[in-house]
């Protein structure tokens, strides 16, 4: 059963969509023309952008409609909607364009268009993230729910059903399970919703109760009967989930291909194997380091003559790191610790009082004022701002027997933060608990997430009590 809240949803989306164009257009004939901030030659009368705006919506609204921007969103990270805004967006202004070449409307002003476009693409951004956490509030109030029925009651339905309850804000509810030969003992009648019946009964609970929702976490050995369980779904219209038995092998969000004609799922899909994504991540990565080079220089020299001041040997520190595609480079830091002997090699791990460090260098590291030379690291394309910390061949080497899926941080350049230390997981901490966040972030890579790791950092600031 489609829900008719969600229809009403997808109208409301479609209708704010043009209003929030149609108030693009009236602030960037405001700022171009009447703000007075811009010199400008005399406009076209204000009626012929009205019209162009108007055409503009329609085909903006269009164009959502076709690549997906009006289904339901539930499930969907923001950053997703916001990359399919500026699609639409990108693509309707060619449109746009073309039709006024056909026309012969080439007097438009170039600087409203630009303005026209920007204000189209943060107000509709805007108002969509203060709209999606509206609905995460209500939904986490119990309003417009969605009902769930899972189908099997084993270690995987259950763990579905744990999962589901720690994300609220999402508006599921579990109505139940149906089971063929589980029964809830005691403690788990108590944790759990109750098992409504056997799995043959599916038709009969489908009819009898509201359902918007049936999620398939059987074992491989009931694959068959996963033909008849969706043609009850579909012939009653209820929406069909498969949680493969095998999903610990599969990343956070599966990629599916086509090879030789069969859909397969690809285990470990990156965004940044794309190249789009790869030079918009590097561009960033330059972009943002060239600026912190500048603001922090005054930073840079204060702690380059406090080193040379406090401690015999060199200014810069270089420590061999393994990076991407598990290769190696030097990596630079500001040196804190004390020199070591000729032909030592150092594999000790850095503790809460380690007589190594210099006075000086024990207020660096706290402060993490030692990293800034990664950005020259940046620059030279060894590192990303954001990603995985780089550690040594030594650790590597015994993390990768040690700690499952390790080594899959080397499919990316390491970071000087990441998605980890945003967290607070820096230091001595967990090591098997980093790689969780290295991976989510491998897998859910985006320019927003580096922005948001970067105001993380930023705002939780560089003092850390785990950093030694």
């Amino acid at each position: 059963m489609i829900r008719k809240n969600q229809r009403f949803l997808t109208q409301l989306y479609i209708l704010v969509d043009f209003a929030a164009i149609q108030l693009a257009f009236l602030l960037a004939w405001w700022f171009k023309f009447a703000s007075g901030w811009i010199a400008y030659e005399q406009p076209l009368p204000i009626e012929i952008y009205a019209y162009w705006s108007v055409i503009y919506g329609v085909i903006a609204v269009l164009m959502g409609v076709m690549i997906t921007l009006y289904m339901p969103k539930r499930k969907k990270r923001f950053a997703d909607e916001v990359w399919k805004i500026i699609q639409v967006h990108g693509m309707s202004l060619f449109i746009l364009l073309g039709l006024m070449f056909f026309f012969r409307q080439v007097d438009i002003s170039r600087h409203y268009l630009a303005f026209y476009m920007m204000f189209n693409v943060v107000l509709i951004t805007l108002y969509r993230y203060l709209l999606k956490n509206a609905l995460k509030q209500l939904r986490k109030k119990g309003f417009n729910k969605q009902f769930v029925l899972i189908l099997g009651a084993g270690s995987l339905g259950r763990r579905f059903h744990a999962n589901l309850k720690q994300y609220p804000e999402l508006g599921y509810e579990v109505v139940g399970f149906l089971d063929d030969q589980k029964e809830w003992d005691g403690i788990e009648a108590a944790r759990y919703k109750p098992i409504l019946g056997t799995i043959d009964e599916l038709e009969r609970i489908l009819e009898s109760k509201l359902i918007d929702e049936v999620v398939l976490a059987l074992p491989l050995e009931a694959h068959h009967r996963y033909a008849r369980i969706i043609a009850i779904c579909e012939k009653t219209g209820v929406r069909t989930l498969i949680i493969p038995d095998f999903f610990d092998y599969l990343p956070a969000r599966p990629y599916f291909d086509n090879f030789a004609g069969m859909p397969m799922i690809n285990v470990r899909d990156i965004p940044l194997d794309l190249t789009g994504n790869r030079i918009a991540k590097r561009v960033f990565d330059i972009l943002f380091s060239l600026l912190a080079i500048i603001i922090t220089s005054p930073v840079l020299l204060f702690v380059a003559i406090g080193v040379k001041l406090t401690s015999k040997g060199p200014i810069i520190f270089k420590q061999e790191r393994v990076g991407l595609n598990r290769r190696t480079f030097q990596m630079y830091k500001f040196r804190s610790m004390q020199l070591l002997p000729e032909g030592t090699e150092d594999t000790g791990w850095t503790t809460a009082n380690d007589p190594r460090r210099t006075r000086f260098g024990t207020f660096i590291r706290k402060t993490s004022l030692d990293e800034l030379p990664q950005f020259f690291n940046v620059l030279a394309g060894h590192m990303s701002v954001v990603g995985p910390r780089p550690e040594r061949p030594y650790y590597v080497d015994q993390f990768k027997e040690e700690v499952p899926k390790y080594m899959v941080k080397h499919h990316v350049r390491p970071g000087i933060t990441g998605w980890a230390q945003s967290h607070g997981l820096r230091g001595d901490t967990s090591i098997e608990e980093r790689i969780k966040y290295d991976i989510f972030y491998i897998e859910n890579w985006s320019i927003l997430l580096d922005i948001k790791i970067v105001f993380k950092t930023v705002i939780n600031g560089f003092i850390n009590k785990n950093a030694y």
